[in-house]
């Protein structure tokens, strides 16, 4: 090391803990962080594996022409959902985050298809002309194809994409505003209308920030029958209808358009819903072990994990509402939270190998693969490709990173400042994370450090190996405010221990067992278990959990574990029976996620819906 690092690693060091103030002082208003863009980071690690496989396992493997497209030329449905706008919307994204020539291609030829089967009056849809927009489902595909289209043009400058768009929207908003008093939807009632026209707010507002057409941003708020700024419902978790105080996926997915209306209109009353879903989440116990929530597509907290559970739907509007929520807030529990769902719920709802998908993934019994069309496969692939942006975020003249994967970020800061942000690590199998920190000059400016609130033991944080001293707690951001030059190192060690989690309502009594934010599951076919074997009745010996071993199954460096249990009967005084391996959630074999332990004592509390800050 030179002397004058020296000196910079001794003198100019600043560090800062931060639970909810990394002020960005040149962020969009109502933001305190703003993640960086698609073209600024490249992707590894089982992220940007998931990335991958999404784009060239799945996306460029579906039969689009059949699927997805045919629907639209034929147009003779009274009632229907194919999801080619989410499709659309995916493919975007994907195409400007790889700038692959395949993808672009395929981007490039949904998107005229689509356009061509524009009819004059701008619809664009499956549904024969009596069925238009009132029929189920027909504004929500259309909502969607308004949003991937005018994406298009945002990542793209296609203008006849945004042409498109614009007549698709204006279809929209003439025809209901022609009958006011009218509510889409299978029964006329307001509640049901917003499970039809789920995705046209946001669509709509998306449109307006591209345009400046304030047409759009007043059909969202001040239109009679939407009204989003004064969407106010409470959680339910029965009730007649499937509505929007029931459904998690739509109620999320409107917290969400809350949101980005917050960011052109700052108003605090817009937030509030999202704050009434993150206490049913965090504080009765609305959120699963896994990450996600919901159970046949709406709210529960009994916290029962078989079936219809953990909506993908629900999966991805639960992480872009963290995501919002982080951006806002800068707290950083909004990333914990993003952590977990990622790497269990979202990772476990596609197959390993990235060419199938699952509509719900539940953590006790079988889980089901579902087909290529419709809402959970689409708005997977529309998460998926929205990942690289919830990696790194700017932060006032700085970064802050938020989830730890192997990749490169290559940002312009204030002050025509270029900076080269690498990860070098092993996460999550490892904690150790090393980030190589190359500014075009030397220039000071913060780094944000998101520590765990999973970290039960003190973090050991170094810039160019000396060691940085600082009490910041977990689940908070540890900020390092100092002069950078090209070369610098900071150096992370997350200690990694096995944590028994306490099960809660219907798991109390059973423990899930986690370690950093990967949970571990039971895979009957994995431990060739006989078919009758009763799972729930198996007793662990929570002290017999091993060393890590490498398990290739899930992901390239995954993770599994040995224990040793007593099986169904037999008395825990005696030699325990069965030694297991467990393996991580998303494992498409696994079949249970809690188990009985034989000591109790050795287990501790979630960290996340703990947590009542």
């Amino acid at each position: 090391m030179s002397n004058s690092r020296k000196r910079i690693g001794i003198v100019g060091l600043v560090v800062v803990a931060v639970q909810s103030a990394m002020a960005a002082a040149k962020a969009p208003a109502g933001e305190t962080l703003t993640p960086i863009g698609l073209r600024e980071i490249k992707l590894a690690g089982e992220i940007g594996r998931r990335v991958d496989i999404t784009i060239y396992q799945n996306l460029l493997a579906l039969n689009t022409e059949k699927d997805f497209l045919d629907p639209f030329r034929q147009r003779n449905k009274v009632a229907g959902y194919i999801g080619l706008g989410k499709l659309i919307d995916a493919t975007v994204r994907f195409a400007a985050y790889t700038n692959d020539e395949q993808v672009r291609a395929l981007k490039n030829h949904l998107i005229a298809e689509a356009i061509k089967t524009q009819e004059p009056d701008g619809y664009i849809g499956i549904l024969v002309p009596a069925s238009r927009v009132w029929g189920v489902y027909d504004i929500h595909e259309m909502s969607y194809l308004v949003l991937g289209l005018t994406n298009d043009y945002k990542f793209f400058g296609e203008k006849a994409s945004l042409e498109a768009a614009r007549k698709l929207a204006d279809f929209i908003i003439t025809r209901w505003s022609a009958e006011p008093s009218r509510i889409p939807g299978p029964d006329g009632k307001r509640g049901s209308m917003y499970g039809v026209t789920t995705g046209l707010d946001g669509a709509l507002l998306t449109l307006y920030e591209q345009t400046s057409d304030h047409r759009y941003l007043d059909f969202c708020t001040n239109f009679a029958q939407y009204q989003l700024p004064q969407w106010n419902v409470a959680i339910k978790l029965d009730g007649p209808r499937m509505d929007d105080e029931r459904h998690s996926y739509i109620y999320m997915a409107l917290c969400v358009a809350q949101m980005q209306l917050h960011g052109l209109q700052p108003d605090p009353r817009l937030l509030k819903q999202t704050q009434q879903a993150v206490d049913f989440l965090t504080r009765q116990d609305g959120l699963l072990i896994t990450g996600s929530c919901s159970m046949s597509e709406g709210w529960h907290s009994n916290q029962t994990g078989s079936g219809p559970a953990s909506e993908s739907c629900a999966t991805a509007y639960l992480t872009r509402m963290l995501d919002r929520l982080l951006r806002i807030s800068g707290d950083a529990k909004y990333g914990d939270m993003m952590e977990r769902i990622v790497f269990n719920a979202l990772f476990a709802a596609q197959s390993p190998d990235g060419r199938r998908i699952r509509y719900f993934c539940p953590f006790e019994g079988q889980r089901a693969y579902f087909g290529d069309t419709y809402c959970c496969p689409n708005n997977f692939r529309r998460i998926i490709a929205e990942l690289p942006a919830m990696v790194y975020y700017r932060s006032g003249d700085g970064l802050a990173v938020n989830l730890y994967t192997e990749s490169t970020a290559n940002v312009e800061l204030p002050d025509a400042l270029r900076l080269t942000l690498r990860q070098e690590t092993g996460y999550p199998s490892s904690g150790t994370v090393r980030i190589h920190v190359d500014p075009s000059r030397t220039a000071e400016f913060p780094l944000g450090l998101r520590i765990p609130r999973w970290c039960t033991e003190p973090v050991k944080v170094a810039v160019n190996g000396q060691a940085v001293a600082s009490a910041t707690p977990r689940g908070s951001f540890l900020t390092i405010k100092r002069p950078w030059q090209a070369g610098d190192r900071i150096e992370l060690e997350m200690s990694m221990p096995w944590r028994w989690i306490k099960g809660r309502q219907a798991q109390v009594g059973r423990f899930a067992l986690m370690r950093g934010p990967l949970l571990f599951c039971l895979s009957p076919e994995v431990n060739r278990l006989p078919k009758e074997l009763d799972l729930r009745k198996i007793v662990i010996d929570p002290s017999s959990v091993c060393a890590p071993s490498e398990d290739a199954r899930v992901r390239p460096g995954g993770l599994a574990c040995k224990v040793r249990a007593w099986s169904p009967g037999r008395a825990t005084t005696q030699p325990s029976d069965l030694e297991l391996l467990l393996t991580e959630f998303p494992d498409p074999s696994g079949t249970a996620a809690y188990y009985l332990l034989s000591d109790p004592s050795m287990s501790q509390d979630d960290e996340l819906p703990v947590a009542r800050q």
